[in-house]
Protein backbone atom coordinates (compact mmCIF):
# COMPACT_ATOMS: atom_id res chain seq x y z
CA UNK A 1 0.00 0.00 0.00
CA UNK A 2 1.18 3.70 -1.09
CA UNK A 3 2.30 6.39 1.78
CA UNK A 4 -0.96 8.13 2.50
CA UNK A 5 -0.74 12.35 1.71
CA UNK A 6 1.43 13.71 4.75
CA UNK A 7 0.97 17.38 3.72
CA UNK A 8 -1.31 18.56 5.94
CA UNK A 9 -2.19 16.70 9.46
CA UNK A 10 -4.93 16.00 12.23
CA UNK A 11 -2.60 14.95 15.13
CA UNK A 12 -3.03 12.98 18.13
CA UNK A 13 -4.74 14.21 20.68
CA UNK A 14 -6.27 12.59 23.54
CA UNK A 15 -10.16 12.40 23.73
CA UNK A 16 -10.45 14.95 20.98
CA UNK A 17 -9.61 13.01 17.99
CA UNK A 18 -12.48 11.51 17.62
CA UNK A 19 -13.82 10.05 13.98
CA UNK A 20 -16.37 13.33 13.71
CA UNK A 21 -13.98 15.87 14.36
CA UNK A 22 -11.01 13.70 12.25
CA UNK A 23 -13.93 14.09 8.87
CA UNK A 24 -14.42 18.11 9.90
CA UNK A 25 -10.94 18.15 9.32
CA UNK A 26 -10.70 16.30 6.53
CA UNK A 27 -13.37 18.38 4.94
CA UNK A 28 -11.35 21.32 5.27
CA UNK A 29 -8.32 20.45 4.18
CA UNK A 30 -6.22 18.05 6.28
CA UNK A 31 -5.33 15.22 4.19
CA UNK A 32 -4.89 12.77 7.14
CA UNK A 33 -5.56 12.00 10.50
CA UNK A 34 -4.53 10.26 13.63
CA UNK A 35 -6.91 8.86 16.03
CA UNK A 36 -6.07 9.78 19.91
CA UNK A 37 -3.51 7.14 21.28
CA UNK A 38 -4.55 4.25 22.09
CA UNK A 39 -3.61 2.16 24.96
CA UNK A 40 -3.02 -1.59 23.91
CA UNK A 41 -3.68 -3.52 26.76
CA UNK A 42 -7.47 -1.77 27.47
CA UNK A 43 -7.42 -2.63 23.58
CA UNK A 44 -6.83 -6.50 24.54
CA UNK A 45 -8.39 -6.43 28.17
CA UNK A 46 -11.13 -4.40 28.12
CA UNK A 47 -14.27 -4.90 25.97
CA UNK A 48 -16.16 -1.72 26.41
CA UNK A 49 -12.78 0.27 25.13
CA UNK A 50 -12.43 -2.26 22.17
CA UNK A 51 -16.04 -1.96 20.86
CA UNK A 52 -15.72 1.38 21.55
CA UNK A 53 -12.90 2.22 19.22
CA UNK A 54 -14.14 -0.11 17.03
CA UNK A 55 -16.73 2.18 16.30
CA UNK A 56 -14.93 5.11 16.02
CA UNK A 57 -12.80 2.97 13.16
CA UNK A 58 -15.64 1.63 11.22
CA UNK A 59 -18.31 4.03 10.98
CA UNK A 60 -20.43 4.03 8.03
CA UNK A 61 -18.88 0.69 6.82
CA UNK A 62 -22.34 -0.90 6.74
CA UNK A 63 -23.84 1.71 5.07
CA UNK A 64 -21.09 1.59 2.17
CA UNK A 65 -19.99 5.03 3.10
CA UNK A 66 -16.55 6.11 2.66
CA UNK A 67 -16.79 9.71 3.95
CA UNK A 68 -13.57 9.10 6.32
CA UNK A 69 -10.12 9.53 4.72
CA UNK A 70 -7.36 7.69 6.09
CA UNK A 71 -6.21 7.24 9.06
CA UNK A 72 -3.35 6.60 11.47
CA UNK A 73 -4.18 4.35 14.46
CA UNK A 74 -1.46 5.36 17.13
CA UNK A 75 -0.74 3.04 19.72
CA UNK A 76 1.57 3.22 22.84
CA UNK A 77 3.42 0.74 25.22
CA UNK A 78 6.36 -0.65 26.19
CA UNK A 79 6.20 -4.39 25.48
CA UNK A 80 6.50 -5.41 21.61
CA UNK A 81 3.86 -8.87 22.41
CA UNK A 82 1.51 -6.13 23.69
CA UNK A 83 1.94 -3.82 20.93
CA UNK A 84 1.65 -6.40 18.22
CA UNK A 85 -1.64 -8.37 19.51
CA UNK A 86 -2.97 -4.99 19.78
CA UNK A 87 -2.41 -3.92 16.03
CA UNK A 88 -3.69 -7.00 15.00
CA UNK A 89 -6.95 -6.47 16.65
CA UNK A 90 -7.16 -3.00 14.51
CA UNK A 91 -5.94 -4.50 11.89
CA UNK A 92 -8.92 -7.03 12.01
CA UNK A 93 -11.33 -3.49 11.93
CA UNK A 94 -9.98 -3.07 7.94
CA UNK A 95 -11.36 -6.55 6.72
CA UNK A 96 -13.36 -5.75 3.63
CA UNK A 97 -12.32 -3.60 0.60
CA UNK A 98 -9.88 -1.06 1.19
CA UNK A 99 -9.48 2.26 -1.45
CA UNK A 100 -6.78 5.18 -0.60
CA UNK A 101 -9.23 7.20 0.84
CA UNK A 102 -10.27 4.69 3.46
CA UNK A 103 -7.19 3.07 4.54
CA UNK A 104 -5.68 2.82 7.85
CA UNK A 105 -2.10 3.02 9.31
CA UNK A 106 -0.29 2.36 12.30
CA UNK A 107 2.07 4.69 14.22
CA UNK A 108 4.03 4.15 17.70
CA UNK A 109 3.97 6.96 19.91
CA UNK A 110 7.23 7.61 21.22
CA UNK A 111 6.43 11.62 22.13
CA UNK A 112 3.45 11.71 24.65
CA UNK A 113 5.01 13.73 27.79
CA UNK A 114 2.14 13.38 30.34
CA UNK A 115 2.66 11.69 33.81
CA UNK A 116 0.76 9.05 33.39
CA UNK A 117 3.37 7.61 30.54
CA UNK A 118 6.25 8.84 33.01
CA UNK A 119 4.55 5.91 35.11
CA UNK A 120 3.76 3.48 33.02
CA UNK A 121 7.77 4.01 31.15
CA UNK A 122 6.42 4.86 27.38
CA UNK A 123 5.67 7.12 24.78
CA UNK A 124 8.35 10.53 24.86
CA UNK A 125 9.72 7.92 28.28
CA UNK A 126 11.50 5.59 25.72
CA UNK A 127 13.61 8.21 24.49
CA UNK A 128 16.33 8.01 27.03
CA UNK A 129 19.78 6.09 25.04
CA UNK A 130 19.14 3.02 27.33
CA UNK A 131 15.93 2.38 26.20
CA UNK A 132 16.86 2.33 22.44
CA UNK A 133 17.16 -1.38 22.20
CA UNK A 134 13.81 -1.86 23.19
CA UNK A 135 11.96 0.67 21.43
CA UNK A 136 14.06 -0.80 17.90
CA UNK A 137 12.70 -4.33 19.06
CA UNK A 138 8.67 -2.66 19.38
CA UNK A 139 9.68 -1.16 15.51
CA UNK A 140 10.68 -4.18 14.00
CA UNK A 141 7.68 -6.42 15.37
CA UNK A 142 5.60 -3.60 14.47
CA UNK A 143 6.93 -3.23 11.00
CA UNK A 144 6.49 -7.53 11.22
CA UNK A 145 2.93 -7.06 11.83
CA UNK A 146 2.19 -4.76 9.48
CA UNK A 147 4.20 -6.76 6.47
CA UNK A 148 1.99 -9.89 7.50
CA UNK A 149 -1.69 -8.59 7.27
CA UNK A 150 -3.08 -10.02 4.37
CA UNK A 151 -2.58 -8.84 0.34
CA UNK A 152 -5.33 -6.13 1.12
CA UNK A 153 -4.05 -4.73 4.11
CA UNK A 154 -0.21 -3.57 4.09
CA UNK A 155 -0.52 -0.53 5.64
CA UNK A 156 2.73 1.11 5.89
CA UNK A 157 3.72 2.13 9.87
CA UNK A 158 5.13 5.52 11.42
CA UNK A 159 6.62 6.83 14.62
CA UNK A 160 6.45 9.98 16.37
CA UNK A 161 8.72 10.91 18.90
CA UNK A 162 9.86 14.29 20.31
CA UNK A 163 13.46 15.19 20.82
CA UNK A 164 15.82 12.82 22.91
CA UNK A 165 16.66 14.33 26.10
CA UNK A 166 18.91 17.41 26.99
CA UNK A 167 21.33 15.45 28.37
CA UNK A 168 21.96 13.47 25.62
CA UNK A 169 24.01 14.78 22.14
CA UNK A 170 22.04 17.20 20.39
CA UNK A 171 22.87 14.67 17.66
CA UNK A 172 21.26 11.98 19.49
CA UNK A 173 17.10 12.77 17.67
CA UNK A 174 18.76 12.20 14.57
CA UNK A 175 20.67 9.07 15.50
CA UNK A 176 17.70 7.72 17.23
CA UNK A 177 15.61 8.39 13.99
CA UNK A 178 17.80 6.72 11.41
CA UNK A 179 17.38 3.71 14.28
CA UNK A 180 13.72 3.71 13.62
CA UNK A 181 13.95 4.22 9.95
CA UNK A 182 16.40 1.25 9.68
CA UNK A 183 13.96 -0.83 12.15
CA UNK A 184 11.10 -0.16 8.97
CA UNK A 185 9.24 2.96 9.79
CA UNK A 186 7.84 4.18 6.85
CA UNK A 187 7.74 7.90 8.12
CA UNK A 188 9.11 10.29 10.99
CA UNK A 189 7.09 12.85 12.43
CA UNK A 190 9.01 14.71 14.79
CA UNK A 191 7.44 17.09 17.62
CA UNK A 192 11.38 19.13 18.06
CA UNK A 193 10.53 20.02 22.19
CA UNK A 194 11.50 17.64 25.05
CA UNK A 195 9.38 15.80 26.93
CA UNK A 196 7.94 17.76 29.97
CA UNK A 197 5.32 16.28 31.95
CA UNK A 198 4.66 20.04 33.33
CA UNK A 199 4.45 21.61 30.29
CA UNK A 200 3.48 19.81 27.10
CA UNK A 201 5.36 23.57 25.32
CA UNK A 202 8.21 24.24 26.98
CA UNK A 203 9.77 26.57 24.51
CA UNK A 204 9.54 26.72 21.35
CA UNK A 205 10.03 24.00 18.97
CA UNK A 206 13.45 23.67 17.54
CA UNK A 207 12.56 23.65 13.19
CA UNK A 208 16.52 23.43 12.98
CA UNK A 209 16.36 19.80 14.51
CA UNK A 210 13.61 18.94 11.91
CA UNK A 211 15.31 20.36 9.07
CA UNK A 212 18.45 18.09 10.08
CA UNK A 213 16.82 15.22 10.28
CA UNK A 214 14.90 15.36 6.82
CA UNK A 215 18.54 15.76 5.68
CA UNK A 216 19.38 12.52 7.35
CA UNK A 217 16.64 10.30 6.22
CA UNK A 218 15.49 8.52 2.98
CA UNK A 219 12.07 8.20 4.42
CA UNK A 220 9.27 11.16 4.88
CA UNK A 221 9.56 13.58 7.65
CA UNK A 222 6.58 15.00 8.92
CA UNK A 223 7.37 18.60 11.03
CA UNK A 224 5.17 19.09 14.32
CA UNK A 225 5.19 22.84 16.77
CA UNK A 226 5.08 26.35 16.10
CA UNK A 227 2.04 26.61 14.31
CA UNK A 228 -0.92 28.96 15.17
CA UNK A 229 -1.68 30.50 11.52
CA UNK A 230 -1.73 29.16 7.78
CA UNK A 231 1.25 31.69 7.66
CA UNK A 232 3.33 29.61 10.55
CA UNK A 233 2.34 26.56 8.38
CA UNK A 234 3.89 28.00 5.65
CA UNK A 235 6.73 29.27 7.58
CA UNK A 236 7.38 25.87 9.20
CA UNK A 237 7.22 24.02 5.58
CA UNK A 238 9.66 26.51 4.45
CA UNK A 239 11.77 26.25 7.25
CA UNK A 240 12.18 22.81 7.65
CA UNK A 241 11.74 21.29 3.96
CA UNK A 242 9.40 18.47 5.60
CA UNK A 243 7.29 16.40 3.83
CA UNK A 244 4.51 17.35 5.93
CA UNK A 245 2.89 19.61 8.82
CA UNK A 246 0.97 17.78 11.59
CA UNK A 247 -1.41 20.51 13.78
CA UNK A 248 -2.47 19.72 16.96
CA UNK A 249 -3.83 22.11 19.80
CA UNK A 250 -4.04 25.02 17.23
CA UNK A 251 -6.47 22.80 15.16
CA UNK A 252 -9.02 22.14 18.37
CA UNK A 253 -9.56 25.75 17.77
CA UNK A 254 -9.82 26.24 13.91
CA UNK A 255 -9.99 22.96 12.19
CA UNK A 256 -9.81 24.44 8.84
CA UNK A 257 -6.45 25.96 9.31
CA UNK A 258 -5.39 23.76 6.49
CA UNK A 259 -7.96 24.94 4.16
CA UNK A 260 -6.51 28.90 5.32
CA UNK A 261 -10.10 29.78 6.17
CA UNK A 262 -11.17 31.19 9.56
CA UNK A 263 -14.36 30.18 9.91
CA UNK A 264 -17.55 31.49 11.79
CA UNK A 265 -17.40 29.94 15.54
CA UNK A 266 -20.94 29.10 15.66
CA UNK A 267 -21.56 27.69 11.81
CA UNK A 268 -18.24 25.45 12.48
CA UNK A 269 -19.69 24.41 15.48
CA UNK A 270 -23.52 23.67 14.07
CA UNK A 271 -21.13 21.46 11.28
CA UNK A 272 -19.11 19.28 13.82
CA UNK A 273 -22.95 18.43 15.33
CA UNK A 274 -24.07 17.46 12.45
CA UNK A 275 -21.44 15.02 11.36
CA UNK A 276 -21.99 14.23 15.37
CA UNK A 277 -25.44 13.34 14.54
CA UNK A 278 -24.91 11.37 11.77
CA UNK A 279 -22.37 9.02 13.37
CA UNK A 280 -24.07 8.98 16.95
CA UNK A 281 -22.26 6.86 19.36
CA UNK A 282 -19.25 7.89 18.43
CA UNK A 283 -18.22 10.86 20.65
CA UNK A 284 -19.15 10.70 23.91
CA UNK A 285 -21.52 13.84 24.89
CA UNK A 286 -18.37 15.66 27.19
CA UNK A 287 -15.60 14.74 23.99
CA UNK A 288 -18.73 17.38 21.80
CA UNK A 289 -19.05 19.80 24.49
CA UNK A 290 -15.22 20.27 24.75
CA UNK A 291 -14.86 20.67 20.18
CA UNK A 292 -17.41 23.06 21.01
CA UNK A 293 -16.07 25.15 24.10
CA UNK A 294 -13.01 25.06 22.05
CA UNK A 295 -14.46 26.19 18.63
CA UNK A 296 -16.15 29.21 20.36
CA UNK A 297 -13.17 30.30 22.69
CA UNK A 298 -10.66 30.45 19.69
CA UNK A 299 -12.51 33.80 18.31
CA UNK A 300 -14.93 34.84 21.54
CA UNK A 301 -13.21 34.54 24.97
CA UNK A 302 -12.49 38.09 25.27
CA UNK A 303 -16.15 38.81 24.36
CA UNK A 304 -18.37 40.14 27.33
CA UNK A 305 -20.94 37.09 27.27
CA UNK A 306 -18.47 34.51 26.68
CA UNK A 307 -18.46 33.53 30.30
CA UNK A 308 -22.00 32.91 30.11
CA UNK A 309 -21.49 30.58 27.62
CA UNK A 310 -19.09 28.89 29.33
CA UNK A 311 -21.60 28.12 32.36
CA UNK A 312 -24.61 27.42 29.57
CA UNK A 313 -22.31 24.88 27.97
CA UNK A 314 -22.44 22.59 31.01
CA UNK A 315 -25.68 22.46 31.37
CA UNK A 316 -26.94 20.79 28.48
CA UNK A 317 -27.69 17.38 28.34
CA UNK A 318 -27.67 16.33 24.48
CA UNK A 319 -26.43 17.70 20.93
CA UNK A 320 -30.17 19.42 20.39
CA UNK A 321 -29.52 21.13 23.58
CA UNK A 322 -26.13 22.56 22.21
CA UNK A 323 -27.37 23.69 19.39
CA UNK A 324 -30.34 25.21 20.59
CA UNK A 325 -27.81 27.27 22.53
CA UNK A 326 -25.55 28.22 19.47
CA UNK A 327 -28.78 29.25 17.61
CA UNK A 328 -30.29 30.91 20.32
CA UNK A 329 -28.36 32.41 23.16
CA UNK A 330 -25.01 32.30 21.56
CA UNK A 331 -26.29 34.16 18.07
CA UNK A 332 -28.17 36.96 20.39
CA UNK A 333 -25.44 37.66 22.50
CA UNK A 334 -23.41 38.01 19.74
CA UNK A 335 -25.76 40.19 17.43
CA UNK A 336 -25.83 42.74 21.07
CA UNK A 337 -21.86 42.74 20.57
CA UNK A 338 -21.83 43.59 17.06
CA UNK A 339 -24.96 46.06 17.34
CA UNK A 340 -23.68 48.18 20.45
CA UNK A 341 -20.24 48.25 18.37
CA UNK A 342 -21.92 49.10 15.11
CA UNK A 343 -18.91 47.23 13.00
CA UNK A 344 -18.40 43.57 12.98
CA UNK A 345 -15.40 41.50 14.77
CA UNK A 346 -14.01 38.33 13.88
CA UNK A 347 -15.99 36.20 15.38
CA UNK A 348 -19.17 37.86 13.88
CA UNK A 349 -18.07 36.99 10.04
CA UNK A 350 -19.02 34.16 7.90
CA UNK A 351 -16.33 32.15 6.34
CA UNK A 352 -13.09 34.46 5.96
CA UNK A 353 -9.77 33.71 3.78
CA UNK A 354 -6.71 35.32 4.52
Amino acid sequence: MALPDLTYIAAPMIKQSDAPFRLLTQRHGATLAYTQMLDPHKLLEDRDYLEFHQRDLTFGRDAGNETDGPVVVQLCGNDPEIIVQAGKKIQGLCSGIVTESTAKFLDLNLGCPQEHAREGHYGGYLLAKKDWPLVQTIGKQHVILVSAMSHLLQPPTSVKLRLCPSSSPPSSTVEFAAILEHAGASWVTLHARHVSARRRRQGAADLDVVRTLKTALRVPVVSNGNVRTWEDVQRNKEETRADGIMVGETLLGNPCIFANVIPDPVQVSLEYLEICKELPDIATHKTIETHVRHFIEFQCSRRPWYNKFRTALPACEGIHDIEHLLRTKVTRWRGKAAFKNHDACTDDLEYTTD
